[in-house]
């Protein structure tokens, strides 16, 4: 494979991966999705995680598994919502991620363990979250996430 071949290759993957991110948020966005929208939302998630995969680093990764783990709590799947949200959070602490991703695999814990029915252990994440997320540098990032951190608070409610 020549160079030329394997930056159009990169070039692809990124694009995909953007892509289908991007198409996963229009749906979790969406007032309203038929069962078939809900499939789709899937499969572009571990698209994405996909090609984040194959040219991507550590980031990326712990950003995608944090992108399932959410969609799977929005479908109320406690089971595949927790393994990708404890996938994302070790990524993060295996490659020294800090600021809004470490603070976001503690939130995407907490979210799948209050869709799990657990409120002792999502409450547990909560804390770890804000702790995390008042260390967030960026101001619009931290109130950003800390508004997403309080919707995890109504689910146990």
């Amino acid at each position: 494979m020549t160079t030329e071949e394997k930056s159009t290759d990169r070039d692809l993957h990124r694009k995909f991966a953007v892509d289908t991110f991007n198409l996963v948020w229009e749906l979790l966005d969406k007032q309203s999705r038929t069962p078939e929208e809900d499939d789709r939302m899937v499969h572009a998630a571990y698209a994405s995680r996909f090609h984040w995969g194959e040219i991507g680093t550590p980031l990326e990764f712990a950003r995608g598994e944090w992108q399932i783990s959410r969609v799977y709590a929005v479908l109320n799947r406690p089971q595949p919502a927790l393994y990708r949200a404890q996938r994302s959070l070790a990524l993060c602490q295996a490659n020294r991620i800090c600021d809004f991703d470490l603070a976001f695999g503690y939130e995407a814990l907490a979210r799948a363990y209050a869709v799990a029915g657990d409120g002792s252990t999502a409450t547990e994440y909560i804390g770890k979250a804000r702790l995390a997320g008042e260390l967030i540098e960026d101001d619009g990032n931290r109130e950003y996430f800390l508004g997403e951190l309080a919707s995890v608070s109504d689910l146990l409610k």
